[in-house]
């Protein structure tokens, strides 16, 4: 090299594998206790779905806080009607890629895995067993849905060391039994039976909540609530610790009618990455969502 050559930078790598000396983060690991202290200082909490190693390093980079690794790729992936299908090899599969996508780049999201349907409901041991398997994945949380007989399950999982999100409202895995994608918690009674599973699985150690089709004022009466476990809501308002849409709804890739709370990020954005970014400040500036436009 003279002494007017500049130095070359180092040469791409195809498919987006890691340059000789990754980046360091620019943000602190998210972990339950970072959690603990955005909900402490009044930060709204991100979160998206992905299903691949690429997508969820591009959502590290955009500034999602967690990634999803949910159930919906039945849907949105596999074409399946329902979340109903889905099995637990596959999700241990999704939940691999997106760890090693994480890890590629020293990613610092928390890595939330969804327990498909008929994976936990059965006994603790079942539950416990198919929650190791996605941790052994990558998972540094499992989800899973439903409130009352969950209630258990989740205090069994969380005194052996796993992280728990519960999921309340519509709950897609019982699609079926609920009659629909319908609002859940409309009426006195249907609210006061979700406020008080709510605090059935706080005080089992849940961490956080999925509130999914919930009225936006009973969704922040429960937030207020539950102090200790963080709220994400999807269709339940912007009084919620959190928000979570699945992926490819927010860049308005979608098969079928785009539900209500949901919106086009990709709209107004140049890239998929700058929708992502778009997304974290709309949720956590409090633009979004616009309980007029995406709440009940």
């Amino acid at each position: 090299m003279t002494a007017t050559t500049a130095p070359q930078p180092p040469s791409a790598t195809p498919y987006g594998t890691l340059p000789p000396a990754s980046p360091l983060p620019q943000r602190r690991p998210v972990s339950l206790p970072r959690l603990a202290q955005m909900r402490e200082a009044g930060e709204k909490i991100t979160m998206l779905t992905a299903y691949d190693a690429t997508f969820a390093a591009v959502a590290d980079a955009a500034g999602v806080d967690c990634i999803l690794v949910g159930d919906s790729l039945g849907m949105v992936c596999q074409g399946l009607p329902s979340t109903v299908g889905v099995q637990l090899d596959t999700m241990a599969y999704h939940t691999a890629s997106v760890a090693r996508g994480l890890h590629r780049v020293q990613g610092t999201a928390w890595l939330v895995a969804d327990l498909p349907y008929g994976t936990y409901a059965e006994s603790r041991e079942q539950a416990l067993r198919s929650a190791c398997t996605l941790m052994q994945a990558g998972a540094h949380m499992v989800k899973l849905e439903g409130g009352g007989w969950t209630a258990p399950t989740v205090e069994f999982l969380v005194q052996r060391g796993v992280p728990v999100c519960a999921h309340l409202g519509l709950t897609p895995q019982t699609v079926h039994a609920l009659g629909g994608y319908r609002v859940q918690g409309k009426t006195e009674d249907a609210a006061r039976t979700l406020r008080k599973e709510a605090l059935e699985l706080q005080n089992a150690g849940a961490a956080m909540l999925v509130l999914e089709m919930v009225p936006a004022v009973l969704a922040a009466e429960i937030t207020a609530e539950l102090p200790h476990c963080h709220t994400i809501g999807i269709g339940a308002g912007n009084g919620t610790a959190g928000q979570v849409l699945v992926l490819h709804d927010m860049l308005g890739v979608n098969l079928g009618k785009m539900a209500r709370f949901v919106h086009n990020f990709m709209q107004d954005a140049g890239s998929v990455r700058g929708a992502m970014e778009a997304y974290v400040q709309a949720v956590k500036q409090g633009r979004f969502p616009d309980n007029t436009l995406h709440a009940w």
